[in-house]
C-alpha cells in the first residue's frame, strides 16, 4: 500500500510540471519530446533526434544538464518459477532509477551519460538478486559540420562503453528490442556479443561521418573499460577482460522521401575475450559478429508508424585446443504505431538459437512475441502492458527444464509506469 501511494504522489507531482520541463535535452533545445522521439515513443528516434545526437548533443543552449528516470513495474508470469529470484505475483514495485548527465558541454562537444539503481541486479560476481548502482550506457562526442551547395558533411568522434550504444537508429539492440527497463525481453537465451554484451564492460574510441544524409560509415576500437575509463564500467560486477583493441565497423545508407525515411545497414564486431579474466596468459575466445538491419519511418501527425528487422549471425572459435566452433543467430523484428503522440501499440517478434557442437554445450535459444500497448498522457510519462509468449525457451517447446516445465510457463505480463524529468 505504501509503494502505491508513493507511486500516486510521483505521478502527481509530475503532472504538476509544465510539459516543456522535461529532460535535459527537451530543456537544451526548446523543443517538444516529439522533435527526437518518434511519436514521443522514447528512446526511438526521429530524424531530427538522430541529426542532434551525430552532431554531438550540441544544439541549442546550455541549461542545467541533469535528468532524472524511475520506472515502476507489476510483473506476472503464468507458472511462477522460484528460481527466478524476484516477483512474479503481479506486485508493483520499483524497478529502476536513473541520473542522466546530458547535454551541450561546448558548441562541438556534447555527453549523454547515465547511472543506474537496478532494484533487481544480478551482478556476475554475486548470487541472486539485490538492489545495486552502476554505470549504464555512456556516449561522449566531438561533433563538426560542414555545409555547402553540394556536400552536407558530418563527422565526429565518440567515446562509449556499449558497442552500438553510440548508434542512432532503432534497429541496433542497444536501442530496438527490451528497452523498457524491467522487461522479459527474450528470456535467459544466449545472445551474440552485439547484443550487450560487452554493455559497461569496454571503451570504445571511434570516428564516423554521414555524408549528404545518405551515407553513414563508423570505425570504433574497444579495449578494456579499466584504468582511466573505470568510471564508465564501475559497479557491473566482474571485469570482462578483452585482447588489445578490438575492431567495430558500421556503414549504413540513408534515404527520406515526404513523411517516410528509411535505412539499410551492416555491422561486424571481432572480440577477443580472454575466458578468465584472472589470468591474462591462457589463450583467447574470439567472437565474430555480422549483423544486418532495416528501418523504415512514417512520421506525419497524428499517424508514427516504426518498423525495425535485425539479423545478427555470431561464430566463436574458442582459444580451448580440440574445440569446434560454435554459432548463435540472432533474428528479431518489431513493428509500432502511435496516434497523436499518446496511444501506441507494439509488436515484437524474436528467435535465437544457439549451435551445440561440443560436449557440455546446451542448447539456450529462444522463440517468442510481444504485444505491448501504451499510453502517453504526458510527453515524459509513459504507461504500457505487454505481454511476451514463449514458443520455445532452451531451444524446445516442452520439457524446457528436465521436469516437465513448457515454454508457455514463462509466458510474462508486464505493466509499467516510466516517468523521466
Amino acid at each position: 500500500m505504501q509503494l502505491v501511494t508513493l507511486l500516486l504522489s510521483f505521478l502527481t507531482a509530475l503532472m504538476s510540471f509544465n510539459a516543456e520541463a522535461v529532460p535535459a535535452f527537451v530543456r537544451q533545445t526548446g523543443q517538444n519530446c516529439l522533435a527526437c522521439h518518434a511519436g514521443g515513443q522514447f528512446p526511438e528516434l526521429t530524424p531530427y533526434g538522430r541529426m542532434f545526437k551525430l552532431t554531438g548533443y550540441t544544439i541549442g543552449e546550455r541549461t542545467v544538464p541533469l535528468s532524472v528516470m524511475g520506472v515502476f513495474t507489476s510483473n506476472r508470469v503464468k507458472v511462477a518459477d522460484s528460481a527466478a529470484g524476484h516477483t512474479q505475483d503481479g506486485t508493483l514495485t520499483f524497478n529502476t532509477g536513473s541520473l542522466f548527465l546530458a547535454g551541450k558541454i561546448t558548441d562541438k562537444t556534447g555527453v549523454f551519460a547515465q547511472i543506474t539503481y537496478d532494484n533487481y541486479a544480478s551482478p556476475s560476481d554475486k548470487i541472486g538478486f539485490s538492489g545495486h548502482t552502476g554505470a549504464d550506457n555512456m556516449d561522449f562526442r566531438y561533433a563538426d559540420r560542414l555545409v555547402d551547395n553540394k556536400t552536407d558533411l558530418i563527422y565526429g568522434v565518440t567515446v562509449h562503453n556499449n558497442p552500438g550504444v553510440q548508434d542512432v537508429w532503432n534497429s541496433t539492440p542497444a536501442w530496438g528490442y527490451g528497452v523498457v527497463p524491467g522487461s522479459t525481453g527474450i528470456g535467459a537465451a544466449t545472445t551474440p556479443m552485439l547484443d550487450g554484451g560487452l554493455g559497461q564492460q569496454v571503451v570504445g574510441a571511434g570516428a564516423y561521418v554521414y555524408w549528404n544524409q545518405t551515407v553513414y560509415a563508423e570505425l570504433t576500437g574497444y579495449r578494456t573499460g579499466d584504468g582511466v575509463f573505470s568510471f564508465m564500467t564501475q559497479g557491473n560486477g566482474t571485469q570482462t577482460v578483452i585482447k588489445g583493441t578490438n575492431p567495430y565497423l558500421r556503414l549504413a545508407l540513408t534515404h527520406a522521401w515526404g513523411a517516410h525515411n528509411a535505412m539499410l545497414g551492416v555491422t561486424h564486431l571481432d572480440v577477443q575475450q580472454y575466458p578468465d579474466p584472472t589470468n591474462l596468459t591462457t589463450a583467447t575466445d574470439r567472437y565474430r559478429d555480422n549483423s544486418i538491419d532495416f528501418q523504415y519511418q512514417y512520421l506525419l501527425d497524428p499517424h508514427t508508424v516504426t518498423a525495425t528487422v535485425t539479423r545478427i549471425h555470431e561464430t566463436i572459435d574458442s582459444g580451448t585446443l580440440g574445440t569446434l566452433a560454435e554459432s548463435v543467430d540472432s533474428f528479431r523484428a518489431k513493428a509500432s504505431y502511435v496516434y497523436q503522440a499518446k496511444y501506441g501499440a507494439t509488436l515484437s517478434y524474436f528467435d535465437v538459437s544457439n549451435s551445440v557442437n561440443n560436449a557440455g554445450a546446451t542448447q539456450t535459444g529462444t522463440q517468442g512475441w510481444t504485444p505491448e500497448i501504451f499510453w502517453m498522457p504526458l510527453q515524459y510519462l509513459r504507461l504500457g502492458v505487454q505481454y511476451t509468449l514463449f514458443d520455445k525457451v532452451n531451444g524446445v517447446s516442452t520439457n524446457t527444464d528436465g521436469a516437465g516445465r513448457k515454454a508457455s510457463d514463462d509466458n510474462t505480463l508486464l505493466f509499467y509506469v516510466w516517468g523521466a524529468y
